[in-house]
């Protein structure tokens, strides 16, 4: 079968992309239909205006004229300016209302699905991207969705409502007022596919600019220690030219269909004004009809000045809702079974039986033939850098897929079992700690809030962080800064790691999370460990042999294998690169002053 037209594949995509907005339609919809029936009433008020006025011009020309009506048909007008002012307020409360409300609800929708995905999602995609489609494109879909619904709307009630009184005092008038009218909606069709183009530019440029402020923020204190500040600030601003010169292109196509617009209006009101003056002159309609013709080609010019306006609008947000739209569209690739089971209680024995496993794009296996018991313990892993550690860790706390019949956990395949069961039996401590510009009492209290005083404090000792803590002005109430920056390394990990501890789950991995602390403490916070890990599994991956001495067992890794595995004793005999690290590193933890 021959392919897909992609013109056709476009449009089907569009109208997927506006049907993203229709269920929120439907649930503001008594909103919107006050809002509505409120503008309405503005463009039914305004329509009647020029009749009053109208009605006053005839009588001063034929000289009829007094004072006590001139004051009656102002009374009118001023009473039609009284209703459009309320109806104004009213569209404007329930209409630029919702567009808030659609801003809310996507910008949550948004995020409870990134929530979703994996870390294959997040490798491909920045923060930068992932922030400017939360502010900017949103900010986008929701002037659309606002006054661009608004004007498009109204634009089109009164041109329908004005053409209407236009013909009824003149048709052939009309006809001569409209006639320059399908020159601006040809140019229109021909500049808003490059104003789609281009605003897909200034936002991808944008997002551009958004991740090299967060990533040089974050990284500050790297960037001072370099003395990069000068280029960082060269680097900004040459970004921040080629925002300039997209937002100029952007503006060179608003540049000239705004323009066009006017010329079309004023255009036609030039006709009318010659032709219109000269049936005036005959006789054929009233001073007070031309007047009126006037009055409604000046409301029938807002429209066609509105077009330029209006298209800008939504082309913008058509795109941004684009962007948000492939955000939505995309899938984990580990995904919950909504017919899993759950275990309860979770024993944490866990097996591994001929697992291989491959990153999405890499052919190479990481992990090569893994089969491994795991029962309660202390079971500790140590290996070179890259030999497939930290993704074991990630296989077994269900971060990444596995095929059915590979990864068991109490003798149930991993695969019928939920996402949320089998990460919520763990307690992980990865190696790259992340810690919230929050308080310690709060990062350490991040899985379990209503964690009273004393459970905070003894996991902490257990984490041999209680008195580095207590040392602070604030104690537990002390600000750590983004991503804790008042504190050292080995302090940010051993609050990663009370905060494991405080989850009292029957599983805890600890990713090398101990890297950045001292060989004694290290050997010192496990065993003060000791009785959380009683009936417990604890994996813990370390570069150190001193801490993994007294495991249950330790298993040797090398190029995604298990080459030996058993007690300590044991490998110092049987595996001759254990028995050589070990070796090394307690000679040079000897030789320390």
């Amino acid at each position: 079968m021959p392919d897909t037209d992609p013109k056709e594949s476009g449009q089907r995509y569009s109208l997927q992309t506006v049907s993203l907005l229709f269920p929120y339609f439907k649930k503001y919809g008594v909103r919107l239909t006050a809002g509505f029936a409120a503008l309405l009433g503005v463009d039914f008020f305004q329509l009647w205006v020029p009749r009053f006025i109208k009605l006053a011009v005839d009588e001063l020309e034929k000289g009829v004229a007094t004072q006590a009506g001139l004051l009656r048909i102002a009374g009118f007008i001023l009473l039609l300016a009284l209703g459009i002012a309320v109806c104004r307020f009213v569209w404007r409360y329930f209409v630029i209302g919702f567009s808030r409300m659609l801003e809310r609800d996507l910008r949550d929708r948004l995020l409870s699905h990134l929530l979703t995905l994996d870390r294959v999602f997040f490798q491909r995609h920045t923060t930068g991207e992932l922030m400017a489609l939360t502010t900017n494109d949103l900010s986008a879909v929701q002037l659309a969705c606002g006054m661009g619904l608004i004007a498009s709307v109204d634009a089109v009630v009164m041109t329908v409502a004005a053409l209407g009184f236009m013909i009824y005092i003149d048709p052939l008038l009309t006809l001569i007022a409209v006639a320059p009218m399908p020159v601006l909606a040809v140019i229109t069709r021909f500049l808003s596919a490059r104003l789609h183009k281009r605003f897909r530019k200034v936002q991808e440029q944008f997002e551009k600019l958004t991740e090299f402020a967060r990533s040089t923020l974050t990284t500050i204190r790297l960037v001072k220690a370099y003395t990069q500040e000068s280029p960082q600030t060269m680097r900004f601003g040459r970004m921040g030219e080629e925002y300039i010169q997209q937002n100029l292109k952007l503006a060179t196509v608003q540049g000239i269909l705004f323009p066009i617009s006017g010329l079309v209006a004023n255009s036609s009101l030039l006709l009318v004004l010659f032709f219109g003056g000269s049936l005036t002159i005959k006789g054929i309609i009233t001073a007070g009809d031309f007047v009126a013709f006037i009055s409604y080609l000046f409301m029938l010019t807002w429209p066609m000045m509105a077009i330029g306006w209006v298209t800008n609008l939504f082309q913008r947000g058509a795109t941004s809702l684009g962007r948000i739209q492939r955000i939505l569209d995309e899938k984990p690739i580990l995904f919950d079974n909504a017919d899993g089971g759950t275990l309860q209680p979770v024993t944490g024995n866990i097996s591994l039986k001929h697992l291989s496993f491959s990153y999405p794009g890499q052919s190479e296996p990481v992990l090569d033939d893994i089969s491994l018991d795991i029962r309660p313990g202390l079971l500790g892993v140590i290996g070179k850098t890259g030999c497939g550690k930290s993704t074991l860790c990630n296989i077994i706390a269900r971060l990444y897929p596995v095929d059915d019949g590979k990864l068991y956990w109490d003798g149930r395949d991993v695969n019928s079992l939920t996402l949320s069961n089998v990460r919520g039996s763990i307690a992980y401590v990865p190696q790259e700690v992340t810690l919230f510009s929050e308080t310690l009492h709060f990062n350490i209290t991040l899985g379990k809030a209503d964690a009273s005083k004393e459970q905070v404090e003894k996991v902490a000792r257990a984490a041999a962080i209680h008195e580095d803590i207590e040392a602070l002005p604030e104690g537990y109430e002390t600000r750590i800064g983004e991503k804790g920056v008042k504190l050292s390394g080995g302090q940010r990990q051993r609050i990663a790691l009370a905060r494991a501890l405080l989850l009292d789950r029957p599983v805890i991995i600890i990713d090398d999370g101990l890297s950045a602390v001292d060989m004694e403490t290290e050997h010192e916070i496990i065993s003060s460990m000791a009785g959380y890990l009683k009936g417990r599994t604890c994996i813990n991956v370390s570069h150190r042999v001193a801490p993994l001495v007294d495991a249950d067992e330790i298993l040797v890794m090398d190029k995604g294998r298990i080459t030996a595995k058993g007690k300590h004793s044991f490998l110092l005999k049987s595996s001759s690169y254990y028995a050589t690290i070990y070796k090394y590193q307690t000679e040079a933890q000897g030789r320390k002053p």
